[in-house]
């Protein structure tokens, strides 16, 4: 693919402002749209099983908008077939005005020839035959989501549930205690979104658009990575897609912009918080780092005595740049502070406040800070802390 010549040259502290902005990090929030409007502004948000503090896509909107309600987060998502979960970035709430454009992915799940857990005889169709008649169920309730306790060891309802979900006959309408709620694609999804009719390349298209968008400007592995699509996806589209080559100071490599995000400077008041590491805005590491300066990573599956800054070390937010990290825990109703590491003694202040605000969306009562990785900061630390709480 021939790269076009740039219409701008970004700085690089023009292009994380407007990554921030793109995130929903920079300017004022939008909270009359709320959690479904940060939804449908980011496009995807990433699920996963770890829930510290909160799950990562309650943690997501709270990032953004502050202290949210949690059951408005899960009602915003899930009353109303307001979104569907499907594999983007990962396995993610999408809006359900995208199901249209998950079409190609769907036909690809349907011709794939090898999967991890072998579907038995008559498996699907009993399931599908059960949902419609009883449905919406959990996998339990269809039979059992494992014949062992091993979690690989899925049992033939399992799979062939989700085999239907993956082929986009059935649809997650709801995660009960972070158990997916099965149902009928036909029953749950809008008449007028239920259908494969696009082709690949406008499915491509869309999806392209969307994460330039999302990501307000990106290289082209951070738009193939924002929905986990092929570089040569992304070649194939990415000229008709809307988006235009920019050139960005130190990222030595090309780079395109959401047009409309060059239309104005990124202005406004930054968010101070704590961030999910399965947040959009840092869930990639090349980027992350790129943009930020920043290396992070999740260490909650590294083995305890190799890791490095915690098992759920969630990087904070303040003034546009990433500040720090904090590794938290829960005793009760206080929020613990397992491990702080702080870029200098001027972060104090934002790392204080982004843990007395999450402790109180948590409906906790104070905070203890345990290890501090400067240790002339924990003092700074706790003393700030113990002002805040008053």
């Amino acid at each position: 693919m021939t790269t076009p010549r740039p219409i701008a040259d970004l700085s690089a502290d023009e292009a994380r402002r407007i990554a921030l902005r793109a995130q929903g990090f920079l300017g004022a929030p939008d909270r009359r749209s709320g959690v479904r409007g940060v939804l449908r502004h980011l496009g995807a948000i990433q699920l996963d099983t770890i829930s510290v503090l909160a799950r990562s896509h309650e943690l997501v909107p709270y990032a953004r908008l502050g202290a949210v309600g949690r059951k408005t987060v899960e009602d915003a998502y899930w009353q109303d077939t307001h979104s569907f979960e499907y594999w983007s970035h990962a396995a993610c709430i999408l809006p359900i005005e995208e199901w249209p454009h998950f079409a190609f992915r769907r036909r690809a799940y349907r011709n794939r020839p090898h999967w991890n857990h072998d579907l038995a005889d008559g498996a699907y169709d009993q399931v599908i035959k059960q949902l419609r008649s009883e449905g919406p169920l959990t996998a339990t309730e269809l039979g059992g989501a494992k014949r062992t306790s091993d979690w690989w060891d899925w049992s033939g309802s399992k799979v062939a549930v989700e085999r239907a979900l993956m082929y986009g006959e059935v649809v997650c309408v709801e995660r009960r205690g972070w158990k997916r709620l099965y149902d009928l694609a036909e029953r749950a999804v809008p008449e007028e979104l239920l259908h494969d009719e696009l082709d690949d390349t406008e499915c491509l298209r869309r999806l392209v658009r969307l994460a330039g968008r999302s990501l307000g400007v990106g290289t082209r592995a951070d738009i193939a990575d924002y929905h986990r699509l092929k570089g040569e996806q992304v070649d194939a589209v990415i000229a008709e897609s809307g988006l235009v080559p920019v050139s960005v100071e130190g990222w030595g490599k090309p780079a395109w912009a959401d047009p409309a995000a060059l239309e104005t400077p990124p202005r406004g008041r930054h968010r101070t918080t704590l961030l999910s590491p399965f947040d959009s805005l840092i869930w990639e590491r090349a980027r992350t780092e790129r943009v930020f300066g920043f290396t992070h990573r999740l260490e909650a599956y590294v083995p305890k005595q190799k890791r490095v800054y915690g098992y759920f070390a969630m990087p904070v937010l303040a003034g546009g740049r990433l500040v720090g990290r904090v590794d938290p825990a829960r005793e009760g109703r206080t929020l613990v502070a397992k491990q702080v590491t702080l870029d200098g003694p001027k972060a104090v202040p934002a790392v204080a406040q982004a843990l007395a605000e999450a402790a109180t969306w948590v409906d906790c009562t104070n905070v203890r800070v345990e290890r501090v990785d400067a240790p002339d900061l924990r003092e700074p630390l706790t003393k700030e802390l113990a002002r805040l709480f008053g």
